[in-house]
């Protein structure tokens, strides 16, 4: 039998076993890589899109925020209209309050009585003047009680004093205005002079 030297092809073929097996390697790590390289680029492009809606977000709230600011800027004005319209209300329909004051007054004042001074505070009038005689102090008072638009007349102070050889009595009282209806139903106080 002759004999068969099977050593190089064995050699040859382990060669080439280990030729495809390191091909096999490489291939295996260049996938592997080309994979780790694509979910690298898809990871950053989640990340780059995340950012971008984060931008996005954080712009739209500081344009909120701007519009925020101009509402209350708005609303602030808005109650400041809103005072002023009051306020021209008040005066408007305390226009007439002012007449009917005075009229009461020159009603409710009998002859011998002389007003010095009328000073109002809110709804509240204090009234210093001079009178011949306490009688007609008190008629004063009764009579302004008797109004319809004054009440609770009371005497704060009353002297008699002389001058020139005649006898009279200075007083200061207080009375309060009573306050008017408006059309939705609220009290309003009188106008401050």
């Amino acid at each position: 039998m002759s004999k068969i030297n099977l050593l190089p092809w064995r050699e040859e073929r382990r060669a080439a076993r280990k030729k495809q097996f390191l091909s096999a390697l490489g291939l295996t790590a260049i996938l592997a890589l080309g994979t780790v390289g694509l979910v690298h680029m898809y990871f950053n492009k989640l990340i780059e899109n995340q950012n971008n809606r984060n931008a996005f977000l954080e712009k739209e709230i500081s344009a909120l925020d701007k519009k925020i600011a101009e509402i209350k800027e708005l609303e602030k004005e808005k109650s400041k209209l809103i005072a002023r319209m009051r306020a021209i209300e008040t005066l408007q329909t305390s226009r007439p309050l002012v007449v009917h004051l005075f009229d009461e007054l020159v009603k409710a004042l009998p002859e011998g009585i002389y007003l010095n001074e009328i000073e109002q505070k809110e709804d509240e009038l204090t009234i210093k003047g001079a009178a011949q005689s306490n009688a007609l102090v008190s008629n004063f008072m009764r009579n302004l009680e008797a109004s319809e638009w004054l009440t609770g007349a009371t005497l704060e102070v009353i002297e008699t004093k002389d001058k020139d050889k005649e006898r009279f009595n200075r007083f200061t009282l207080k009375v309060k205005q009573v306050p008017i209806q408006t059309e939705d139903g609220e009290e309003q106080e009188g106008v401050e002079s």
